[in-house]
Order: structure tokens, then sequence, then C-alpha cells
């Protein structure tokens, strides 16, 4: 995406993600959330604001932990808020602590 245009989160569903029919290219990243997560609610709030902003940023979805237990086994999510980054499907990276925009912007630069 270009300077200029900007993104949402999308609502996924878990089945995306473990079923191995579905291709999945590229970088991505999955924000884990409960919805009654007062600190969900702030890092949704900032991730908001980071797509927003424009620039080179990867895809981002959202799902609602209540609804993903195979993945949270799978992929063995200690806690919400948790932003997971995918190449091709896979997770390659977690982090737990979303301190500020800036530091959101820098994990979403591809």
């Amino acid at each position: 995406m270009g300077v200029g245009v900007s993104m949402t989160i999308r609502e996924a569903v878990e089945q995306e993600f473990v079923d191995a029919s579905i291709a999945r290219i590229g970088k991505e990243a999955l924000y884990l959330y409960t919805p009654l997560c007062g600190t969900c609610k702030l890092g949704e709030t900032m991730l908001d604001i980071v797509l927003q902003s424009g620039g080179s940023m990867m895809p981002v979805s959202k799902l609602n932990i209540n609804f993903a237990p195979r993945l949270r086994n799978d992929w063995q999510i200690t806690s919400v808020p948790c932003l997971v980054l995918l190449e091709h499907g896979k997770p390659v990276a977690k982090e737990y602590a979303l301190r500020s925009v800036v530091d959101l912007h820098q994990w979403l630069q591809i």
C-alpha cells in the first residue's frame, strides 16, 4: 500500500489460519484479543492509528481468542493482547507488550 492509502483491521475466523488448504502468502499480522479486555481495546486503537497513517505495511487481521482454541494451543498464546507476525501462514514472532504506536509501526513494516 502506498502513502496516503489507509488500511483497516479485518475480523478473521480461526479456520482461515488452521486450514492448510488456504494458501497464505507473504507477511501478515494477526491481533489476538478478548472483547472485555481494556488493554486489548487500547492495543486495537494503537493498531488503527498505525494503519491509518499509511505507508508500506503488512495486512492486519484480528481474532477473538475465545473463538480460537486451536490457534491458542498450537501457537502457545499465553495472554492477550497478542500481535502475531506470520510469514506464509506460520507464526514467526509474538508481541504481548504493545508499548507504543511507534513500536507497532516498526513491527508492521514490510
